[in-house]
Parts: structure tokens; sequence; C-alpha cells
């Protein structure tokens, strides 16, 4: 009999959650916490103390035997270093220990991490200290701690901090625009976070015969199968009762955990599926996401399956992205990105619009480096996600109302009135107030952005620290201005209709695919960062460094320490793929087209000496023969190019992309044409209609 599921139950049950907490400890303790993640307050080592004696009996009581800080180095996954609870008792015996010492603090080796020229390679110390703003959970045995990591001397060196940072600077400058408005409430504004994640599933077997795969994330290689995606027949389709039983896995697992795990289903391209979660805050639902890549793979080999996070693991077939669904929330309750029923929640609305508006067009360019990846490239812009260019879709009501202030005409409803901001009543917006637009960067969804250019391997935090701080920046000049206002609904009224106006050039509800679309855009000024290399100089552009140091997010030091490791990552990412390239090219492809070319000859050699037809063996022997010298020859000038690949970053990562990407491509299409032409059985690897349809 199926033993039934208590949800419930099961949901957190590895967390060491609030809930916990007031059970756990002391009401001074939970009191003390309780002020630590709601004012900022800090915690004695008294509390401390207890907070980890309770933690570390709730962890051993569920098994655990060591503890880790889990942390968010900058290679855009986490890190972990385990020590175990034990401690000496004497006469050969051991007792269960775990400090608030322990707890608020650890000391990891940093040395080998990437840090941008934070710290000299010889520094070997980093330190951790405990986030209480975000939950202890179990993991295999282990009481992980999520933490915030930074070097010696101070610098981040992680991804949480900023993060964090950047929730505290949003929150602080919503909130001056809430008191403009009669609020006098809301003590906190939280970025909320919502970000939907695409995966491939493969056949581990499969999988452990594609070295590329192996050693890169993507296929190399590969000719596209007679079927692919174009019956549309998968998304949104059955579940294969395998894929089932890894989702089923999979939401237990994520629920245990805390995450809170919502939506599965299948997405277009054969094998490729979607986990969506609830909203939570940002610092939360970056934590989790983390989690849930990192536990995707490993519920996966339990199913004897392959999880493939690349963008592009399949040439040919939709790559897997990873949408950023964003808004503000106030600690009492109410969405500032939803139109509400009063003037002054529309306007309130219209002005947090706004400030969104302002906020992408002027810093469009560093938006796009966020999101700028090796993997990414093959995805952006390829009739499957949103083009390199950044705009916003607003949807047909919404976009009417912007209209209609910009130019003072009047509203088309049943009342054909002309909108005053802060004066004139909203008509209701549905959330789904028009059909959603899959080609747009940055859609608005009815209370939230929908931010889908961010890649299914990316660590979510730097999205959102971006857009953290641009809108903090925006509502800092807003703020500014209104609180000098004399007139504040005049001059409410002036501040959003000169801002639309200014801006009005990044909102597009057209086709984003349309190649229209892009000499339109090149007209109104807006960036076309085409490619990682050309992106990710914006990191550095005076105005975007200078944003992020006025807000208190990032030192200048450490936005190039980011620029730098973003430029190294790529030109890395790209030798990695032209060596394992190369390898697969001499060591499988080439010998065993050599062999097939071969028999084929040997085949004709001896059809002719009896005197039978042997067309198909000459012909194809000398299409294959002609190929693969040039193949040879493909792969000898790719590794002579990767040879030549300059010491600067900067010019390695220009290097990598204007020459060694060409010679790929080149050679891939040899490799590729030669896998039609031969037998299967000598081919040497797996090819995509195995991989793809194999689950």
């Amino acid at each position: 009999m199926k033993t039934k599921l208590h949800l419930p139950e099961l949901f957190g049950s590895q967390v060491f959650n609030e809930g916990t907490m007031k059970e756990r400890l002391s009401s001074a303790s939970y009191g003390a916490w309780k002020r630590c993640v709601t004012e900022g307050t800090s915690l004695d080592i008294s509390t401390a103390n207890e907070i980890a004696e309770a933690m570390k009996q709730w962890a051993v009581e569920r098994g655990a035997t060591h503890f880790t800080h889990w942390f968010q180095p900058m290679t855009g996954v986490t890190a972990e270093k385990h020590d175990s609870f034990i401690s000496p008792a004497g006469g050969g015996k051991i007792i269960m220990e775990f400090s608030g010492k322990e707890l608020v603090r650890g000391e990891p080796d940093a040395s080998s991490f990437p840090s941008g020229g934070l710290r000299a390679t010889f520094e070997a110390r980093g330190y951790t200290a405990w986030d209480p703003t975000s939950f202890a959970f179990i993991k295999e045995d282990s009481l992980c701690i999520p933490t915030i990591f930074c070097s010696y001397s101070g610098h981040a060196l992680d991804k949480k901090t900023p993060l964090l940072r950047s929730m505290d600077e949003v929150s602080r400058q919503a909130i001056r625009i809430l008191r403009l408005f009669g609020d006098t409430e809301t003590k906190r504004v939280t970025a909320q976070v919502g970000p939907e994640q695409e995966y491939f599933l493969i056949d581990k077997e499969l999988y452990r015969q594609r070295r590329d795969l192996q050693m890169t994330g993507r296929t190399l290689f590969g000719a596209k199968p007679p079927r692919g995606q174009e019956l549309e027949d998968h998304y949104f389709g059955a579940i294969k009762p395998r894929v089932a039983a890894y989702m089923k896995d999979l939401d237990e697992t994520l629920w245990a955990l805390g995450v809170l795990s919502k939506t599965k289903h299948n997405e277009v391209a054969p094998s490729q599926h979607e986990m969506a979660p609830i909203y939570s805050d940002a610092n939360t639902a970056c934590d989790h996401n983390q989690l849930a890549m990192e536990m995707m793979k490993k519920v996966a080999d339990r199913h004897g399956l392959v999880c493939l996070l690349h963008e592009k693991p399949f040439a040919g077939v939709n790559g897997s992205g990873k949408h950023d669904n964003w808004s503000l929330g106030t600690d009492t309750g109410h969405n500032l990105f939803k139109p509400g029923s009063t003037p002054s929640q529309n306007a309130r609305f219209l002005l947090f619009l706004s400030a969104f508006i302002k906020g992408v067009d002027e810093y469009q360019d560093f938006l796009r480096t966020t999101v700028a990846t090796a993997g990414n490239d093959h995805r952006l812009g390829a009739q499957e996600a949103p083009p390199a260019v950044l705009s916003i879709f607003l949807g047909d009501e919404l976009n009417a109302v912007v209209e209609s202030i910009i130019h003072d005409t009047h509203y088309t409803d049943a009342e054909k009135k002309m909108l005053k901001v802060g004066v004139d009543v909203l008509p209701a917006i549905r959330q789904d107030n028009t059909d959603r637009n899959r080609t747009s960067p940055m859609a608005f969804t009815g209370n939230k952005f929908e931010f889908r250019m961010p890649g299914s391997s990316l660590s979510v935090s730097g999205p959102n620290i971006a857009l953290n701080t641009i809108m903090a920046e925006e509502l800092e000049q807003f703020a500014d201005i209104l609180e000098k206002s004399t007139d504040f609904q005049a001059d409410l009224h002036h501040l959003v209709k000169k801002t639309l106006t200014e801006h009005q050039r990044i909102i597009f509800n057209g086709n984003g695919y349309d190649g229209a679309w892009l000499q339109e855009a090149e007209k109104r000024g807006l960036c076309n960062l085409k490619s990682t290399a050309d992106a990710l100089p914006a990191y550095i552009a005076p105005k975007n460094i200078d944003l992020f140091v006025k807000h208190g997010i990032y030192t200048e030091a450490e936005v190039r320490a980011r620029y730098e490791i973003h430029v190294e990552n790529y030109a890395t990412v790209i030798s990695i793929e032209a060596k394992t390239m190369i390898d697969m090219i001499r060591h499988d492809i080439l010998p065993a087209v050599s062999r097939y070319a071969a028999d084929l000859c040997a085949r004709a050699d001896s059809k002719k000496r009896m005197d039978i037809p042997c067309a198909y063996e000459t012909g194809t022997a000398k299409d294959v023969a002609t190929i693969t010298d040039g193949l040879m020859e493909q792969c000898r000038v790719l590794a002579s190019d990767l040879e030549k690949m300059p010491a600067g970053p900067e010019e390695a990562m220009r290097y990598c992309h204007d020459t060694l990407i060409p010679d790929m491509d080149k050679a891939r299409a040899s490799a590729d044409a030669l896998e039609v032409l031969t037998a299967a059985d000598y081919w040497p690897m797996p090819v995509y209609s195995q991989l793809l349809f194999s689950v």
C-alpha cells in the first residue's frame, strides 16, 4: 500500500526555521534573534551560544554529525567546509559541541576562490559570517549555516553580501517614497523574487559516452536529428514515468529543505523541463535557487539520469533560461507594483513604475552584463529567448495608460477621461491584461517584472543586485525632488509625465524576434550588446561603477574584481571547449570516420573484383575522405590559434570571441556533416536522437 505523504509535516522538516527557534529558544534569545533580523541589531555572545546549542541539538536529533558554513563564492556555485561536532572529553571519549563563536564566524581557506585581485594568492584567509536572515538546514548529515564570505581586509568575496546590501538600500529609498504618500506604518520594503528554472534530463549512461558534456556541459558536436521540437508535442505534454519519478523525488527533497517548489512541467524541447517556486524575499530566493540546482543534479543521479543546466546543451532546439520574477513588497502586505483601487495607490504604483522604466533605460547596459556568459551567448536572440537588446513590455492596457499620461490624451475607457496622476482612479488593470510576450527581455506581468534574459546555470544574485540598486537610485532621485515639493499632486504628475516621456524608448510591446525591431532599437539609441565580449566592458563603465559605489553595494575595487572574474571565466570556458573539441576530433571522430572510409573502400574493391556496382561505397568514401581532410585541417588551425591566446584577460576574451569561436564553428560543421554520412556502428558517441529521446 502506498504511503500517504503528509506535506505539511515534510515541508521544512530539515530546516531550523522560525517555528523551531520559537520552540527551542528562550523567549529572550528568540526576541533577540527576531530584532536582529527585523531591525539589524547585533547578537551578544550568550544569545549566539544558546542559538548554537539549540541548532546542534536539533541537527544531531536528525542524524547530523557535522556543520558547515554554506556560502556563495564568486564561482557561481556554493562552497562548504565540513567540521564534525565532536570534541574530546578525556578517557578516549567525545562530546558533541557547537559554540556561538563557531556559529557566527568561520575561517575557510580563501586562496583558491576567484577574487579578481582583491587578495594576493598567498593570502589564504577568508572569513564567513552567519546570515541570521537565512535559515540553517540539514543536507547530507551536515548542518548548513548560510553565511557571507569576505576577505581578510573586509572585501566581499561572495554574491550574498552585495545582495543583502542592495536589499537594505532599496528598502531605505522605497520607504522615503512611501512616507510621502502618508504611509507611516511600513518599516521595511523587501525585494521579492521567484526564479523559474529550466533544465534538461538525459540518461546517465549516454552522458558518460559524451566527453563534451562531461567537460563543458554542452554538446560540441551533434547533427540535427530527424525530429526535434517541430511537432510542439513536448511542451506541457504528459510527463513520462521516469521523469515523473524524478520530479516527485525532487519536490520532496526540496520541500524538506524549505524550498517552495510549486510548478513542474515539460518545456518546449525534447527532454527539457521546468521547476518554478513560489515567490520569497530575494535573499531566500537566491539561496534556494542555488540549493535547487544542486539537488536537481543529485536527485537525477539517484534515478540514473543527468540534469543539464547549461543554457544550450543541444544545438537546434531551445536552450534553457531562468526567468527572474522581481517585485517590491512592504512588511504590511502591499505589492508596490500592483495598481490599487484608490487615487493614492494608483499614483504610488505609477511612480514606482516610472522609476523602474527610467532605471532600466539608464542602466540597460549593466543589466545586460549581469546575464553575460559564454553559455548564454548561444541562447540570447536565438528565436527562443529574448534578444540581447533590453526593452520593457507593459501590455496593451498599461501601455495605453502610459501613453495617456505622456501625451495628455484621454484614456480610452468607458469614461474617456484624461488621467491625472494622484487624482484619478485608474481603471482596473488585470494581472494578465494581454497576451504574454515571450520575446520581451523585461515583461510586466500584472504585479511584477519578469526578467527573461538570465541563463539557466546563472546565480540570480547578480541580476537582483542590479535591479535592487537601480531601483534604489531612481527612488532616491524621486524622493529628493518630491520631499522639497510645495504642491505634491502637481509635482508628482509632472515628475511621472517627464520620466515616462524621456524614457519611453525602452518600452516595446511588439515582436522582439523581428529583425525590424533591432533596426528600430538602433534608431532609439538602445544598446545591442550581442555577445559577452561586447557586453562585459560595460561592467566598469564610470556611470555603473558610480552607481554601486554611491549606494554602498560595492567598492570600486569590488566592481573591478567582478569584472575581471567574468572576463577570465569567459576566456577559460571557451578555451576548455576548444581543447575538448580538439581532443574529441583527434581521438574519437577522425579515427572512427577513417575506419569507416577504409571499410567502404575495401568493400568497393571487393565488389569491383566481382564486377558488382559500388557507387554507394565509392561515392560515400570520397565524400567522407574530403570532409575528413577538411576537419583535420580545421582542427590543426584551431589548435594553432589556441596556442596564440593572448596573455591579457581582456585581449584573451576578445580573441576567443573573434578567432576561437569561428574556428570551432567551422570544425563543428564538418564533424556534423561526417556524422550524417557515417554508419551508426562507427560513430564514436551517442547522437542527438538518442540523447533527446531516450528518457
